[in-house]
This record gives C-alpha cells, structure tokens and sequence, in this order.
C-alpha cells in the first residue's frame, strides 16, 4: 500500500499470562506488509503472572511503536478501552494474542474497511490444535464446523465478502467508540459480541472478508475446552442484566433451549407418554444429525478413530454450553432489572 495514503493505525492486543503465544501473535503482526511507521501497538497486560510482560518488553527494545499498558482490572473489556482511550491511530484494530496473522491481515482490513465503507471488517478464524493429539484435531474441527457453532460465518470459509452480525477481533473506525460508546464493562465476557449488536442497531455495517485471515490456538485439553464452553454459555446469558438492548444473536441461545427441552421433557416422562416421545423424539434426532456429521469428518479425514470422538466433542459442546446458559438463566431471573430488560427487547 502507499504510505501516503495509509492511515494510522492501532492495533490492541489484550492478554493475561500468554507467555506461550505472545511472541507469535506479535512476530506475525511484525512481518505485516502495511507500513511500519503506520503501525502502533498496545499490548494490554492484565496482571499476568508468568513471564509474558517480560517478553513484551524485549520487544519495546527494538520498535518504539510496540507500548505495553497495564489492565489492573485484569478483564479483557477494560483492556479494550483502556487500549481505544490510549489509541492515536484513526482505525483500531482488535487482535488476540493467542494467535497469528497472515501477512496482509492488517492491509486487507483497512483495503475493505475503506472500499465497503463499512464501519467493522473482520476475517475468517482458522482453529488450529495446539497439540497433535486426536483430542486436539477433533476440537479445532469442531470449532469450524456448521453442526458446531452454527452460523458463526466468521468460524467457517466464506466464498465472498458478506455483511455479518459480528466478526473475531474486528477493524474499526475509531469514529464509531465517538459514536455509540466504548465496551460495556459490566460485561466479562461476551462484550464483543454486544458490542456489535449496539454497532448494527445504530446502523452500522460489518464485514466479514474470507481473504483476512487469523490462526487461532484452540484450547486441545478436553477440561479445558469444556469448562471455556461452559463460560461461554453462562455469559451468553448474564448480559441481558445489563442492557436493554438484544445483546447476542439468535444462535447463541440455542443450545440454551436444546438442553432446557431436553431436560424438561426427561422430568414430565414419567406423567405423560407425550413428554417421553418428545424427549426420545429430541434425544433421537440429535444423535442421528450428530453421528452423520461426525462420518463425513471422519470420511474426510480418511481415520476411523474420528467417527467415535467427534460425537463426544460436538455433544460436549452443545450440553455444556447449553448447561452454562440454563446456570446463567437461573443466576439472572432473580434480578428484576432482568425481566425489565427483556421486556424492553421483546417489545
């Protein structure tokens, strides 16, 4: 790109112990073909405890225009505004530091970002095992599969650029934080997925572009992977606490609505046959949709050994994920600025 038309911008990289991962996700934005004297990056630390801040600082050695601030807060929603506050680029650019980027991630997303008019433009995430285990394979697979996250299109190939509900990370104007505000930090998680749907109701537009491309590691122990769904899950629910406004997309509380039909419909069995067909009708047709899934990947993969772990993975996490909604649901249906919420986004 030319550097006389390139605008600044600021890349924001929260993270909190990425002793592991920082190096990677910082030389990956360093071998970005957009002009370095166009760059400034954040690194939000959140109070880590191992050696990740140590790692940033070799790296403010050498390039004046790598910063390292300090979350106190610890949470990802206070490092984001801390970093948009502190930016002086006119574009923002989020990333995680527990990936890497292809080298034209930061020139593609200001090219579209400019050539849609579009006011967020993110890529495609490609889920990669951070170990070479079967366990490993079968939850980066799961993670990129239509039957797993539905249509999270940012988690899955796309032909064509295509307007979306929400994006990984994201490319935005900083003129849309003047806007409509900065992240809610009452939200843990799950603030940027509100964030977006704030963004759309306002009338802004989101890119999703399959050519932006990010390497994401993927949690590859199954504890893990099982207790991030379950977070997942609980904070696909608690924001509707504290907005009033539809704060996720409709797919998130699905599972939320699998678990609660299952559930239900195994208590009312014993009182009724038409409770037990139902759940049998439920149960049934869940395992039948999950073990066809599971042989086309094991068929794609030509390895027997997937048929029989795709179904425990993909079964982990819709029930778990769905188990942290039901848990989110009881936690927040106490609260009576809840049911004031819903209220005002159902009308």
């Amino acid at each position: 790109m030319d550097t006389k038309i390139c605008p600044l911008v600021s890349i924001i990289i929260p993270c909190r112990n990425e002793e592991k991962f920082i190096s990677k996700c910082l030389d990956s934005i360093l071998q970005q073909d957009y002009p370095k004297e166009k760059l400034e990056i954040l690194v939000i630390d959140g109070n880590s405890e191992d050696k990740t801040k140590e790692i940033v600082r070799q790296y403010l050695k050498k390039y004046s225009f790598i910063k390292l601030l300090d979350n106190p807060k610890r949470f990802t929603n206070f490092a984001f505004n801390i970093g948009i506050k502190s930016a002086v680029g006119e574009i923002i650019i989020i990333m995680g530091a527990h990936a890497i980027y292809k080298k034209d991630y930061v020139s593609k997303c200001v090219e579209y970002l400019q050539k849609y008019n579009a006011d967020n433009v993110g890529g495609v995430l490609k889920t990669v095992p951070t170990k070479d285990t079967l366990f490993a394979k079968c939850i980066a697979v799961v993670l990129s599969h239509p039957f797993g996250v539905g249509n999270a299109y940012f988690r899955r190939d796309s032909a064509s650029p295509k307007w979306v509900d929400t994006v990984f990370g994201g490319c935005y104007k900083k003129e849309v934080f003047d806007k409509i505000g900065l992240f809610n930090e009452k939200l843990i998680y799950s603030q940027d997925i509100e964030f977006n749907q704030r963004l759309r109701k306002t009338g802004g537009k989101i890119l999703l572009v399959p050519d932006i491309v990010t390497y994401y590691y993927a949690r590859s122990d199954f504890k893990s992977f099982c207790k991030h769904n379950f977070r997942n899950g609980l904070w696909a629910i608690l924001p509707f606490k504290y907005t009033n406004t539809m704060p996720v997309s409709w797919r998130h509380l699905v599972p939320l609505a699998f678990v609660t039909s299952l559930i239900g419909s195994a208590i009312l069995s014993p009182f009724s046959p038409f409770f037990f067909w139902l759940f049998s009708f439920i149960l049934g047709s869940y395992l039948l949709t999950n073990f066809y899934f599971s042989s086309k990947v094991a068929f794609k993969q030509k390895d027997f050994r997937y048929l029989l772990t795709m179904p425990i993975i993909f079964t982990s996490l819709h029930v778990v994920y769905g188990l942290g909604s039901l848990w989110g649901f009881l936690k927040v249906s106490i609260s009576k600025q809840f049911w004031k919420n819903l209220r005002k986004i159902i009308i």
